[in-house]
């Protein structure tokens, strides 16, 4: 029954008009109204008739943040200076703004007058207004509005403005029915309308800043003047001292009131203007006696001097605000606001689940990772870990932990150490290495369990027929695992499935990714064994993951195969044509791509000196050249153009060269072959010049038919060979688009990997979120619940429009049996047991003193941006970044993931593995505690010894 306002400047900045509409969204994200604010009938009436309700409405407003237990994380305050009492207004200040505005508001004779009234103004303000619609054109002014009803209009009134008689009426009546709210005694109820009219009042916007209110804020943004220091100048009596100084402040504090009738006029546009308009009222004032001959005198020799700039926003640190950054950019979202200033404008509390003592205490410790001193201390400078060389101010580390809680999880401390608006966290694509075989694992387990569930209930005759058509590893083991256990129960068909074994050999070659590729292992010592997937993903190995990957792949090629897709040898001749299609179409877009950030932006002369700089000098590499960049041009000019780099063949040469290297006459490939440049290249520059402005994806477009065009050669029947590899490409690719879907089911959060085995071990690239959002749905038993940051919300608090919600998950999503996320979480804890995370191995500890269950994936990766020549000969190679992640689980209800992060050529500086961060998630112990419940370990350092000792810690 709520009545919400229609969309007034005051209504809208603190988001009133728009609760049903964030109500909705909240709704769809699953939240549910809790509690609502209720019009009494007489309000409602009134809110029916005016557009908004009465009630006594809050000078200030913004977002708040807090954590968990009610402690602020972040407030926003708009506007951000203002008068909290009339008695702090200076009486020079009231007194001016009556004599401009209001004479008579503040007479104490008439206890009970009505200051939204004065009858003579407003008679004289609608006479204007019937003039002007009868053609007079006169000044229709009229000054008819009181202050009472000022503040109802540039506060309640759709964009502030008084659209005629009846809405001056309307607003009329609001302002008597507001004045009159505490009783028939109006005097306070006149004094507050100063104090709001002061505080209030709209003075345009500043670019670079945003809206301005009021004039304490309106002092500081336009002219530059402190809001205290004002006040305690404009109070003290006129002497020699302060004089100059006084008449400043006073003629900028009497020009924001004269402003406010046209505020983005005067103080946007024509300052002059309000100089005059100012220096007028002035000597009214001090003819009035408001002010003293001197003090006008004074003023009127002063000019008003505006600040070149806004005020710069108050320094911010991004580390200290990760948390409540990321649930305000939460919210941008799930409220679908404009933007993070119309938010923070927004009369909005949030309780949010951030732990902040925790927070706190773990970002203290991140930040004086910056220093030699603490990391040493916390035992992260050795073997596989930091160097005492390493420049530590170069790293960043995230930090994040859920928690599970009840129907939902919940995060409980979100800090990194990058002091950028950037969340390494939750908006990076990183490549994370080895955590990607958490992901390759759970795949695997999936598809088994998938293939089992299509063949537990055959009979004897029914499973050799399978076993029989079963072309794929994946499917023959499961089938035989049937056929062999009579008890053939889903737990012992995960349980065998982590112990089949796979090669750590780096001898052989893997066709993948368009090509041969070999892998190596972190250790040497690694290539010599045979190891059980339970022990491979625990010591990471990367040939054991490669392996694996490709009988995943297999396996959905084999499915596909089943559907007569895919398999080579059962394609017939326009099956194998849309195979090859395809590859020419992709191959070449990614070529296109590669050309067009060489040749775009170029003029015409600097396309042919790129493309003769490529192909060479001779005769026929001219004559393609030319003859593909201007199709149209003449004999003449082809002559000019070989004469010009030095070919000057006789005329029968130039006649052939012309009439036999013209598009006409030539296929587009066969001229790349002439000319030595691809294809592509060469029609992309001809249409470049052509049309210059082309983007990139007009040049796609243009080019479909040359794409196939260009790689005709490739559909010649003798071609079979060739044609058989790059069908091959195609179908990987199909498989990976298969795979993508189970790690989309994951969590993971891009959509598409890269069509390689290398996938396997992070080519595909990650998010530490979403590695979490994985870490979480096995910590849930392989199910997927509700994950949020904020708990409650208050829409409006103490107005009548106040809206109560409260996070209401939806049922969680069961993803993966039980069975399954047993033996996922038996190897994870091998990877603390005795893997490549085993220094955390003796740090957590349950209250009775067992240890607490804890297991995680580590990851690194060192990433270069490479350049080779020929024979794959690399000729430069460009460090990009170096990362270290652990995602991880802490007892049954804790989990999250530690992330190192260096950026930029300085990285190929550093050499420290995964054991680094789970070296800091042991020294993070003594701030989790609190977090967690429970002891810790009294000497973490033995542990960190026995480590380095054992050579364990990394990927």
């Amino acid at each position: 029954r709520i009545k919400f306002p229609v969309g007034g400047p005051y209504d809208t900045r603190l988001g009133y008009s728009q609760i049903p509409q964030y109500a909705a969204n909240l709704e769809a994200r699953g939240f549910k109204v809790d509690k609502q604010a209720k019009l009494t009938p007489s309000l409602d009436r009134f809110a029916t008739r005016h557009g908004y309700a009465l009630y006594d409405e809050k000078t200030t407003a913004g977002l708040q943040l807090r954590d968990r237990s009610g402690r602020l994380l972040y407030a926003a305050t708009y506007p951000e200076r203002y008068y909290k009492s009339f008695g702090e207004i200076p009486s020079l200040v009231v007194e001016t703004l009556l004599f401009i505005e209001n004479h008579t508001l503040l007479e104490t004779n008439h206890p009970y007058q009505n200051p939204a009234v004065e009858w003579q103004r407003f008679l004289h303000a609608a006479g204007g207004q019937i003039a002007g619609l009868l053609g007079h054109h006169g000044d229709m002014a009229g000054g008819g509005s009181t202050l009472a009803t000022q503040i109802e209009k540039y506060e309640h009134e759709p964009e502030g403005r008084t659209q005629g008689v009846f809405d001056k009426l309307l607003q009329m009546t609001a302002a008597t029915t507001r004045a009159y709210m505490n009783g028939p005694n109006t005097i306070d109820s006149r004094k507050h309308i100063v104090m709001s009219y002061i505080n209030s009042t709209p003075l345009s916007s500043r670019p670079g800043y945003g809206e301005v209110i009021g004039i304490a804020d309106g002092l500081r943004v336009w002219y530059g003047t402190d809001f205290d220091a004002a006040n305690h100048i404009l109070s003290e009596p006129d002497s020699p001292s302060n004089l100059e100084q006084k008449a400043t402040i006073y003629k900028q504090v009497l020009s924001l009131m004269i402003a406010e009738r046209r505020p983005a006029y005067y103080l946007l546009q024509n300052h002059a203007d309000l100089e005059a308009e100012t220096d007028t009222n002035l000597r009214l004032i001090e003819k009035a006696g408001v002010i003293t001959p001197e003090l006008a005198d004074a003023a009127l020799s002063t000019k008003l001097q505006y600040r070149s700039k806004p005020p710069a926003p108050a320094p911010v640190s991004y580390v200290s605000h990760k948390a409540s950054n990321a649930i305000r950019t939460e919210l941008l979202g799930v409220l679908n606001a404009p933007n993070l200033y119309a938010l923070d404008r927004l009369d909005l509390n949030a309780i949010t689940t951030i732990d902040e003592p925790v927070q706190e205490n773990v970002s203290k410790v991140l930040d004086s990772l910056k220093n030699p001193g603490p990391v040493n201390q916390l035992g992260m400078v050795g073997y596989q870990l930091l160097s005492p060389t390493d420049d530590f101010s170069q790293l960043n580390y995230s930090v994040v932990i859920y928690e599970r809680k009840g129907d939902r999880n919940v995060l409980r401390v979100h800090a990194d150490t990058l002091d950028e608006p950037f969340d390494i966290n939750s908006s990076s694509k990183l490549i994370l290495g080895s955590t990607s075989k958490l992901r390759t694992l759970i795949a695997y387990l999936d598809i088994l369990d998938q293939i089992y569930r299509q063949h537990l209930n055959d009979s004897p005759a029914a499973l050799r027929t399978a076993a029989r058509n079963a072309h794929d590893p994946l499917s023959q083991f499961v089938i035989s695992y049937v056929q062999e256990n009579h008890d053939h129960s889903l737990k012992g068909l995960m349980n065998a499935a982590m112990q089949r074994r796979y090669s750590g050999s780096t001898a052989e070659g893997f066709f993948t990714g368009s090509g041969l590729q070999f892998f190596h292992n972190f250790e040497s010592s690694e290539d010599s064994q045979v190891w059980t997937v339970h022990d491979a993903l625990a010591h990471s190995v990367n040939l054991a993951f490669i392996r694996l990957m490709r009988d995943i792949t297999t396996y959905y090629m084999a499915q596909r195969a089943a559907h007569g897709q895919g398999v080579l040898q059962n394609l017939d001749a326009s099956q194998r044509e849309d195979y090859l299609k395809r590859f020419a179409d992709e191959e070449g877009s990614e070529y296109l791509n590669h050309f067009y950030k060489d040749l775009k932006g170029k003029s015409t002369q600097q396309i042919f000196a790129f493309m003769i700089q490529k192909a060479g000098v001779s005769a026929p590499h001219l004559a393609v050249i030319f003859r593909s960049l201007e199709p149209d041009g003449s004999i003449q000019q082809l002559r000019q153009f070989l004469a010009a780099h030095g070919a000057q063949p006789d005329e029968k040469k130039i006649l052939d060269l012309y009439e036999n290297y013209g598009p006409g006459r030539m296929s587009l490939s066969d001229r790349g072959y002439v000319a030595r440049i691809h294809p592509l290249e060469l029609w992309l520059g001809a249409y470049l010049i052509a049309h210059p402005d082309a983007t990139r994806s007009e040049v796609i477009e243009a080019s479909a038919d040359k794409r196939q065009e260009a790689y005709g050669w490739l559909f010649n029947s003798r071609k079979e060979h060739q044609q058989n590899v790059r069908i091959r490409i195609i179908t990987e690719e199909d498989a990976f688009t298969d795979l993508l879907q189970e790690w989309k089911k994951q969590g993971w959060p891009f959509d598409r990997l890269v069509p390689s085995l290398a996938t396997a071990i992070g080519s595909s690239g990650d998010r530490p979120d979403a590695l979490a959002t994985l870490m979480g749905i096995i910590v849930n038993d392989g199910v997927r619940l509700p994950t949020t940051n904020i708990e409650q919300l208050q829409l409006g608090s103490k107005t009548p429009y106040e809206t109560d919600m409260g996070f209401a998950p939806r049922p969680g999503q069961r993803l993966y049996p039980h069975e399954l996320i047993a033996v996922v979480k038996d190897a994870l804890q091998a990877v603390v047991q005795q893997g490549t995370g085993v220094r955390l191995q003796g740090t957590y500890f349950n209250n009775d003193g067992s240890p607490l269950p804890v297991g995680g994936k580590t990851g690194t990766s060192n990433n270069n941006y490479e350049h080779f020549g020929a024979g794959a000969h690399v000729i430069s190679s460009e460090p990009r970044d170096r990362t270290a992640t652990f995602v991880f689980f802490l007892g049954d209800n804790f989990y999250g993931t530690v992330t190192a992060y260096v950026r930029g050529t300085q990285s190929g500086k550093f050499h420290f593995t995964s054991a680094m961060v789970v070296q800091l998630l042991k020294a993070l112990a003594p701030q989790l505690q609190p977090l967690l419940g429970t002891p810790v370990n009294p000497n973490p350092l033995a542990t960190v010894a026995s480590a380095q000792l054992a050579g364990h810690g990394s990927d």
